[in-house]
């Protein structure tokens, strides 16, 4: 049975119990599984990577969609990171959405079928099946170096933060590489 954590987040005030475990800066980034169309992708193809994993509950709410946009807005000024973001979404509704707001920079994947994203990164709310707006950063050697858990719902994350510690981990990992 999946660890159920409570306290952490809510929908317009309402409490919401996340399931999975409480990942922290400073872990190792589990590996998942989810669907780029009709196709399984593995985190792991994203090893050596900087990477921004932006989750969102469902592309087809104005926050989300902002949150998505944005990142997609952003990725071209992001030297050797890769930004996914992570929905429960349908595959379909995926492809839809990144074709009518032009959403090139950014891969988008659906948890949907496993929900392994959601459990293993502790983001799948239980009274909704749809994974909490997160962002993890993750860096080139797979260890998570920003979270957030966004506390309300339908509030945007702090995307300079995000962006920021993303910068930080690409500029490491490319003196790592010079």
């Amino acid at each position: 049975m999946a660890q159920e954590r409570t306290g952490v987040a809510t929908l317009k005030g309402n409490p919401l119990t996340l399931l999975g475990p409480e990942l922290n800066v400073g872990d190792a980034a589990p590996q998942f599984t989810a669907r780029k169309g009709l196709a399984d992708v593995s985190s792991a193809d994203y090893n050596g990577t900087v990477r921004i994993i932006s989750s969102v509950p469902s592309l087809d709410t104005p926050v989300c969609d902002a949150q998505t946009r944005r990142f997609n807005e952003e990725a071209s000024a992001l030297s050797g990171v890769k930004i996914l973001t992570v929905s429960m979404d349908l595959p379909f509704a995926v492809n839809r959405f990144c074709e009518t707001a032009g959403i090139q920079n950014v891969e988008v994947l659906s948890d949907y079928n496993t929900r392994d994203f959601g459990q293993k990164y502790g983001v799948l709310i239980k009274e909704h099946n749809l994974d909490m707006r997160a962002i993890f950063v993750v860096d080139a050697n797979n260890t998570i170096v920003y979270k957030e858990i966004v506390p309300e719902m339908t509030e945007h994350p702090n995307y300079d933060a995000a962006l920021a510690a993303a910068r930080t981990a690409g500029a490491a990992a490319a003196s790592a590489n010079a």
